[in-house]
């Protein structure tokens, strides 16, 4: 996933969810967030973030915030690209998914099951399967957590797919940590309980529990290798 035209800033103040006050070379900017979670230890006054400027003229912002330095790591906070990450490696293979052992002949995007729509959706020549996708950026001690705020709808996801599972498709979630150097995930039960019980229940019950992280570069974010997952 690449960005155009990066800028530096430093980051002020977060009035509501999708708008940011950032210092460009001091010229205050209004800028649109692309992650609506509370992300409170990224957007903390003073510290340096990234903003990708956007060809429209006819948007309300000019930029959009993608990326935050938080001491020595850099973090992605753009919540549109993990699906886009995984889709992508799905599709020029350098992801394989634990098994899925064929190839894959359909893989589409925000395919609709029971009540739910799931972000991806793959075939292969025996197997079905449904893939729901989160992006991760809550880092504490090196530990990751999902989620930093409570997420019904989440909750709801998972149960559709337990469902899933046992209606014979094969289920994953996959977990995309938008940053890099971590210990292992776990889901944040402090914020959400009912999202961790779910989520033991769906590992019971087949559903897979996968974690990357990722490369992330000022500019650009790719998935790289599998973390551990602590239920």
């Amino acid at each position: 996933m690449k960005y155009n035209k990066i800028v530096k800033a430093k980051f002020i103040e977060r009035p509501n969810r999708f708008v940011a006050y950032c210092d460009i070379n001091g010229k205050v900017e209004k800028v649109h967030v692309k992650n609506t979670g509370k992300c409170r230890e990224l957007l903390v006054p003073g510290y340096e973030v990234y903003l990708e400027e956007s060809n429209n003229p006819s948007r309300a912002t000019k930029y959009s915030l993608i990326a935050v330095q938080r001491e020595n790591k850099l973090i992605n906070m753009d919540s549109q690209v993990p699906n886009k990450m995984v889709y992508e490696a799905l599709k020029d293979k350098s992801l394989v998914l634990p098994g899925f052992d064929e190839e894959i002949t359909l893989l589409k995007p925000e395919k609709t099951y029971g009540n739910s729509r799931f972000d991806v959706y793959i075939e292969g020549k025996t197997k079905k399967a449904f893939i729901e996708i989160k992006g991760c950026t809550l880092e504490i001690d090196g530990v990751v957590k999902f989620p930093d705020a409570k997420t019904e709808r989440g909750v709801k996801h998972v149960r559709e797919l337990i469902k899933a599972r046992e209606d014979g498709y094969l289920a994953y979630i996959i977990i995309v940590i938008q940053m890099e150097d971590v210990l292992y995930f776990t889901p944040n039960i402090e914020m959400h309980k009912e999202f961790g019980d779910v989520l033991k229940e769906a590992d019971a019950k087949g559903v897979k529990i996968l974690a990357y992280d990722s490369i992330v570069k000022i500019d650009d974010i790719k998935l790289n290798k599998p973390v551990k997952v602590i239920l």
